[in-house]
């Protein structure tokens, strides 16, 4: 959404901000990591839960972020959108793992 300067004034609902969100991922290797620090993040808080160790969780900004941010800078060459509009993009992350488990989005 923008107002008549052209500049960007938000999403006014997440099903607004999810398609900008995919087109922030385009990029197979981005999407591949997203997809790797997601499943890490589960894989730490199953690993907490059973083991009975809170100090796995963390790892848990830095396994879902440190994946996520890598494929950004270095293979999307863009910005992260956490840095704009983090909630909508901690959604959208979880969405689009979502999205790639059914094959809507390829990896």
């Amino acid at each position: 959404m923008s107002d008549s300067s052209g500049k960007d004034t938000g999403f006014g609902s997440f099903s607004e901000f999810y398609p900008y969100y995919l087109q922030e991922h385009q990029n197979l290797i981005c999407r591949r990591l997203h997809f790797a620090g997601s499943w890490l993040v589960l894989a730490l808080l199953a690993a907490s839960i059973i083991s009975g160790n809170p100090w796995l969780l963390l790892l848990l900004p830095i396994a879902g972020y440190g994946f996520a941010w890598v494929g950004h800078f270095f293979f999307e060459h863009n910005k992260p959108a956490t840095f704009k509009y983090p909630l909508y993009s901690f959604y959208g992350d979880w969405v689009m793992f979502a999205d790639i488990l059914r094959g809507k989005v390829s990896i």
